[in-house]
Formats: C-alpha cells, structure tokens, sequence
C-alpha cells in the first residue's frame, strides 16, 4: 500500500519537475555578417562565465531567503504512534499502543541581534555578489574582444601574404619574359620561383591562423554549434584594425580606478560583510526569547480508543542564555575579528595590484601607439621603395635581388603596421578594463543580470 501511494505521489509530482526545466534555448545560425557590437552583445547572455556569475547571485538570494526564515514563524506537523508491551505501561489501565498529533508554531522575538546582523551581513554579500559580476562581464568582453581583433588581423594578415605572393608571381613572370628574350639568365627566373615557393607557406599558417582565431572568439561568445551546415559556415566580418590615438592621464586613470574597479568595491563590501559577521558572532553572548504554542491530539491514558483522544493548546515563551559556553564565543568572535581583518588586507593588497595594472596598461598604450605611428611612415616608405626598384629593374639599373628585397621590405612593414594596429587596439581595451569602464558597447554591466 505504501508503496502504490509513493508512486502516485511521484506520477502526479513529475509534470511540475519537468514543468519547471526550460526548454533550452535554439541556438541561432552563424549570420552572413559578424560585427564587434554583435558579438560582445551576443557574449553578454551567452558567455558561460558570465551565466556562472549570475547564477552565484541568485544563490546569494536564496541564501537571503534562508536567514530571513529565523525571522519569521515557523510551524510545524509532528505526529507519533507506538506500539509497546503493557506490563512496561504507565498508563492505568495499562495500554499496548500510544499516539499523538499537533501542531506547532515557534516565532523569534529576540535573538540577541544575530538574525539582524547575519541578514546585513547576507545582503552585502549580494551587493559583493553584483559586483563580481560587472567584474566577470568586463573580463570576459574584454576576452571577446581582443579574440575578435585576432580574426581581424589573421583576416589581413592573409591579405598582406596575398598581395605578396602577387607581387612574386608578377616577379616571377616578369623574370621569365626577360629570360626568354635573353635580357637575362636562368638564375633570376629559379631565384623568383624559389621566392615564391617561400611565401606560399607563409600564406597557408595565416588561413589556419584565421580559421584557429575565429573558433577560439565563438568560445568567447559561448556559441554552441548544433548543425552540420554551420559547421561549414564562416561569417564575414566586418571591421578593421585602425590607429585611433587616445590620451589618458595617470592620476585621473588611477583616481577611476579606485572608484570605479568593481574588483575594490567588490572586497570592500566583503570587509562589510565580515564587520557584520563580527556582531553575528557577539549574539550569542545574549540571551534568546521565542514565543511558542502549539494545539494538539494526545491519547487518553484510560482509553485505546481515538475518539477519547485529548486536545488542546499550549502557548508560552522560551528562553536560553549560554551563561559559560567554555569561551566558545569568545573564540568565535576572534576568529570574525581576524576575517574582518584578513578582507580589509586584501582590499588593500588588490588596490595595490590595480594601481599597478593601470600603469603597466597605460605604458603599453604608449608603447603600441608610438609602434603604429612609426608603422605608418615604413609602411609609405616601402611602398615607394618597391615602385622604384621595379622602375629601375624595368630600366636596367636594378638587380632581381633589389626589387625581391624591396618586396619583403613592404611585406614585413605590412605585416608590422598590422601587428602595430592590433597591439594599440587590444592595449585599449586592456586599459579600460583596468579602469573600470564598462564595454562601450554595454551601456550598464550589471543591468545585464
């Protein structure tokens, strides 16, 4: 019997388990065209970081709900049956069996401050729990970002390898022709085809190189792919890596930080919640009141019978005071002393650390933007080293090797400028991290919870 009404307990509870799991979300095709924009906002629901963190803040908010329980009344269905011998009774007339129902109500009217403070102390924690999160969703844009100015530097970088591997073949053709009519020897047609040969694997790590790139920024982003045509699918995308210079001051940058790092606020609530932790720790150095009752069905002594069962109410107050817990408090109470102490260290040793991490960052904005500032003037330079040498090769006053070093010259400037670019882009975005800012294209962080 017990068993048949387990069962049909579980058949009628299992439509409102399975009621409650969500159908998991369809995951869209890859789009025909991928901007920075959609990815970071696309990232924002769907990086798996980010989901973790917003799951902690709804377990802080359980645990709020949790503490917040020892505040209100508690009721509660008790209920006993037993059965025993009747010579060990000590009822008169003797009786085999005994039983009892009633209901039971508790409610907290003092409890020596410790429900006040652990809920503060909870609800800071929550705060602590939002700001990690705008700290997750700047980490990981950040992330998303810097995988997407990969994608587009693999994506020019095969284009500098394409125009290369041109200007070779033109060479190499242009050798061939001047062999053929006797300007000059087999030498400079194998020193092009040799040449040429050398840049086409050079071509082929760039295509990897942006194909390794593109999966490592849908990592970031948290797409998961579930078909076969998507697998085949590559976006275009759209976006390049300009120089566009900016300039930050290094007090301001360091004052933003301060204020702004969710990472130092974050610790400073933690010291907040561990102060609150302090007063939970000295509660039980008071006493604690409750206010209880109860109504109830007991057994009559001088009947087995259920309809002479007892009832009635009982309602009262109870009191406990640990007037001696053998220092147990008192232990306690160093202990969130010394935790209170140990968050106010390393808020202050992170303070430090960020202090840091903004100067580094700013000395590598410097540093990228006096890279992509030299790499404009080589790459202009290079370009008009390559139009002459072939002028002068065309001339007769040039050698092969002339013009072939002049192309690996643009080549690598290319390959620099590029480099340069994506360096002063990606330093950028490590810089605003570090102060703080929100994503650009995110205008409140923690709105996304």
């Amino acid at each position: 019997m017990k068993s048949v009404f387990s069962l049909s307990l579980a058949l009628l509870a299992a439509p409102a388990i399975f009621a409650q799991q969500p159908a998991p979300a369809p995951v869209p095709d890859v789009p025909v065209q991928l901007d920075l924009r959609t990815a970071v906002i696309y990232a924002v629901e769907n990086n798996f970081a980010i989901r973790q963190a917003r799951e902690r803040i709804k377990e802080q908010e359980g645990l709020i709900v949790e503490v917040k329980a020892r505040a209100l009344p508690n009721v509660a269905a008790v209920g006993s049956y037993t059965r025993n011998d009747e010579e060990i009774s000590q009822s008169a007339p003797p009786s085999d069996q005994n039983w009892s129902i009633a209901i039971e109500a508790r409610q907290a009217l003092y409890a020596g401050g410790g429900i006040k403070s652990a809920l503060d102390a909870q609800k800071v924690i929550r705060e602590a729990s939002l700001l990690e999160l705008r700290s997750v969703i700047n980490n990981a844009l950040l992330e998303v970002r810097t995988r997407f100015f990969n994608v587009l530097l693999a994506r020019e970088t095969i284009k500098v390898q394409e125009q290369n591997v041109k200007l070779l073949e033109e060479q190499l053709t242009n050798a061939k022709n001047r062999f053929e009519a006797g300007s000059v020897s087999n030498f400079e047609v194998l020193r092009a085809e040799v040449e040429l040969a050398n840049a086409k694997p050079q071509l082929i790590r760039a295509r990897n190189t942006f194909r390794t790139s593109t999966d490592q920024l849908r990592q970031s982003i948290g797409y998961i792919n579930t078909t076969k045509e998507n697998l085949r699918r590559t976006p275009e995308f759209v976006g390049t890596l300009e120089f566009t210079p900016a300039s930050y001051d290094l007090q301001a940058s360091l004052d933003s930080a301060r204020v702004n790092r969710p990472e130092l606020l974050r610790f400073a609530k933690i010291v907040q919640a561990q102060e609150r932790n302090i007063d939970f720790a000295k509660s039980t150095y008071r006493p604690t009141l409750d206010l209880v009752g109860s109504y109830g069905l007991f057994k009559d002594t001088r009947s087995d019978e259920f309809d002479d069962s007892r009832k009635g109410w009982t309602v009262g107050v109870e009191s406990n005071w640990a007037i001696f817990d053998g220092r147990a408090t008192a232990g306690r109470v160093a202990q969130a002393r010394s935790q209170a102490r140990q968050a106010g260290l390393t808020l202050s040793e992170q303070t430090l650390a960020v202090e840091v991490e903004v100067r580094t960052a700013l000395s590598s904005l410097q540093e990228a933007a006096e890279l992509a500032e030299a790499a404009v003037k080589v790459v202009g330079q290079a370009e008009e080293s390559v139009r002459l040498s072939d002028a002068r090769y065309g001339a007769g006053s040039a050698t092969q090797l002339d013009v072939l070093q002049a192309q690996v010259a643009l080549t690598q400037a290319r390959n620099n400028q590029l480099q340069a670019n994506y360096s002063y882009n990606v330093a950028l975005a490590n810089l605003r991290r570090a102060l703080g800012e929100p994503d650009v294209y995110l205008a409140d962080p923690a709105a996304a919870k």
